[in-house]
C-alpha cells in the first residue's frame, strides 16, 4: 500500500478551546472532524453567540443567509423569468465530480482494491474545490499539459480553441515510496488524513515536480517564508499525479460551519431564488471592517445606477489553509454575523457562504484564479481592492506585490473577459470625519491606513481601533478571541467579555 504521509506542520489542527459547535449532524461517512465541537453551554462560555432559528427552511441551519424579498413591482428581467446563468461556467459546463449515490458502494469495494495514496488536509480542500465545480473545466488534478499551461500562460486551452484562465496549478504530490507502490496500474484511490477513502482517481499521470519552478513562477520569487510553500510545497514529494477524479461522498469536515459552504450549483439556485438580476462577489480572508463594507455597499449602489433591480452580494470569506496569524474561519464566520446583526451590510440582500479553497497569498496570479472560481459560482461582477491576495515580503519589509497590480492584472487577465471587474480606490480610515472613506490623495495627511497585521495586533493587545473603524459586535469577537489564545497560552482558564 503506498502511503503519502503528511508533515507535521501540514497538519495545523484547531484548538478544541478555539472550536465552534456543529450546528447540522454529522454524516457517517466522507467526514473530517478534527475534535469534538462543544455545547451551546460551551459555546456561550466561550463568548460566542446564541445562534438564531433561520427564517426559512430552504436555508437550514445557516444564520447568515436571510431570506430576501424582491420589491414589489419590480422583476429583473421584463419577461419575468430570472436565470443565475447570467455568466455561464467556464467551459460552458459545471463539473460535478460527484459518484451518484447509486453508484458509491461498488466504487467504494473497487477503491479498496487499488493502489492508495495518502493526502494531506490541504489536498482534501483541493478535492472539494474540483469535487464541486469551481475549477470547471478540470475533472481532476491536472495532468502535466494542464499543469504547464497553468504556470506557464495562467489559462488552458479548450479543444475548440478558446481559452479558460487557470492560474494556479492544481495538483496533488506524492512521494518516491508512492510512485514505486502505484507501479503501472492506471487507477489510485485517495485517502484522506483521518483513513477514510475519499476518491478514485482514473487514467493517471505521473509527472516531475520542480518545486523551484513551480514556486518561482507563481509567486515570481522563491524567498523563504512564503506560507504555503513552506507548509504545503517544501514537504511534499517530487511526483504530481493527474488524472479524472471521481468523489465518493461530499466533503464534509463537522467543525459546524458546513451549513455555509455551499456549493457553486447551490449557490446558483439561490440566486435564481432570490430573483437577482446581478451578482457582485467579495473574497476576503480577514474579518469585515467598515472599509469592506464601503465597498461592497457602493458596489450595489452603483449598480442600481446602472439600471439592475436587484443586485445580489455574494460575501465569499476563504475557508482553506490560511498562515498561521491569520484569524481563524470559525472566529471569522461569528464575526460576520454581528455585521449583519449591527446592519453594517443588508442581509436582505447579501448571501454569506465559504469558498473551500486554500490560500496561496500569491498576489496578482491567484486573485485570477479567486475571480475565475466566483464565475463557476455565477458572479457575474468581482470587486477587487488593494493589494488582493497579497502579504508583505516575507523577509524584506516592504509588501510582496504592488498593491495595484491586482486590480490592473485582473482587468486584463486572459479567459477573464466575460466577468465585469470593478476596481476600487483604497479605503482607509478618515479621521477628520471618523469613519472609513476612500482614500482622497489631496488630503493624504488625514487618513489613517489599517492593515489586518495592524488590526489584529490592535485586538490582540486589547487597544480599540478607531471609532468607525469596525462595527462594536464584530470587533468584540476578535477581542474575545485573542483573549482566549492568550489565556491558553498562559495555561490559564479563558475568559470572555459578553458580546
Amino acid at each position: 500500500m503506498a502511503r503519502y504521509m503528511p508533515t507535521p506542520q501540514t497538519l495545523r489542527r484547531p484548538n478544541p478551546i478555539l472550536l465552534c459547535p456543529a450546528c447540522t449532524a454529522a454524516p457517517a461517512s466522507a467526514s473530517f472532524a478534527t475534535t469534538a465541537s462543544p455545547t451551546r453551554q460551551g459555546r456561550e462560555n466561550l463568548g460566542l453567540s446564541k445562534r438564531s432559528s433561520p427564517l426559512n427552511t430552504l436555508y437550514h441551519s445557516n444564520p447568515l443567509r436571510m431570506a430576501a424579498v424582491t420589491p414589489s413591482g419590480t422583476r429583473a428581467w421584463s419577461t419575468g423569468v430570472v436565470r443565475s446563468s447570467l455568466i455561464e461556467p467556464d467551459g460552458g459546463e459545471l463539473m460535478d465530480l460527484m459518484i451518484p449515490p447509486d453508484e458509491r458502494a461498488a466504487r467504494r469495494v473497487e477503491a479498496a482494491a487499488l493502489p492508495v495514496v495518502r493526502i494531506r488536509m490541504v489536498d482534501l480542500e483541493w478535492v472539494h474545490v474540483l469535487a464541486e465545480g469551481w475549477a470547471s473545466p478540470l475533472r481532476g488534478f491536472m495532468r502535466e499539459d494542464q499543469y504547464l499551461q497553468s504556470l506557464h500562460f495562467n489559462s488552458i486551452r479548450m479543444e475548440d480553441g478558446s481559452m479558460v484562465n487557470m492560474s494556479l496549478p492544481i495538483v496533488l504530490a506524492i512521494d518516491d515510496y508512492a510512485k514505486e507502490a502505484i507501479g503501472v496500474s492506471p487507477h489510485v484511490a485517495l485517502v484522506g488524513p483521518n483513513g477514510e477513502y475519499v476518491a478514485i482517481l482514473r487514467s493517471i499521470e505521473v509527472y516531475k515536480h520542480n518545486k523551484e519552478e513551480r514556486i518561482a513562477r507563481t509567486w515570481g520569487t522563491t524567498a523563504p517564508g512564503l506560507p504555503y510553500v513552506e507548509e504545503v510545497i517544501r514537504p511534499s514529494g517530487n511526483w504530481l499525479i493527474g488524472g479524472d477524479l471521481q468523489v465518493l461522498e461530499p466533503i464534509k469536515y463537522n467543525d459546524g460551519l458546513d451549513h455555509y459552504r455551499l456549493s457553486p450549483r447551490e449557490l446558483r439556485k439561490e440566486f435564481d431564488s432570490r430573483q437577482a438580476d446581478a451578482v457582485f462577489a467579495f473574497q476576503l480572508r480577514n474579518p469585515v471592517h467598515n472599509g469592506h463594507a464601503l465597498l461592497m455597499n457602493d458596489t450595489r449602489k452603483r449598480l442600481l445606477g446602472m439600471g439592475y433591480k436587484n443586485p445580489i452580494l455574494l460575501l465569499h470569506p476563504l475557508g482553506g489553509f490560511t498562515k498561521a496569524d491569520d484569524v481563524p474561519l470559525y472566529v471569522r464566520m461569528e464575526q460576520h454575523s454581528k455585521v449583519l446583526e449591527d446592519g453594517v451590510l443588508d442581509p436582505m440582500t447579501t448571501i454569506v457562504a465559504i469558498f473551500p479553497s486554500p490560500m496561496h497569498y500569491a498576489g496578482p496570479t491567484e486573485v485570477q484564479w479567486h475571480a475565475k472560481a466566483r464565475i463557476n459560482a455565477g458572479a457575474n461582477f468581482y470587486i477587487v481592492g488593494r493589494d488582493p491576495a497579497g502579504m508583505g515580503h516575507p523577509t524584506e519589509t516592504r509588501d510582496l506585490y504592488d498593491p495595484d497590480h491586482g486590480k490592473k492584472v485582473l482587468s486584463m487577465a486572459p479567459g477573464l473577459e466575460k466577468l465585469n471587474i470593478l476596481p476600487f480606490r483604497v479605503a482607509a480610515y478618515d479621521t477628520t470625519h471618523k469613519k472609513m472613506a476612500f482614500f482622497d490623495p489631496s488630503r493624504a495627511e488625514e487618513f489613517l491606513f489599517i492593515s489586518g497585521t495592524k488590526m489584529r495586533a490592535y485586538a490582540r493587545d486589547g487597544e480599540n481601533p478607531p471609532d468607525g473603524f469596525m462595527c462594536p459586535g464584530g470587533w468584540q469577537v476578535l477581542v474575545n478571541y485573542y483573549k482566549r489564545l492568550q489565556a491558553e497560552e498562559a495555561g490559564e482558564h479563558p475568559t470572555t467579555v459578553s458580546v
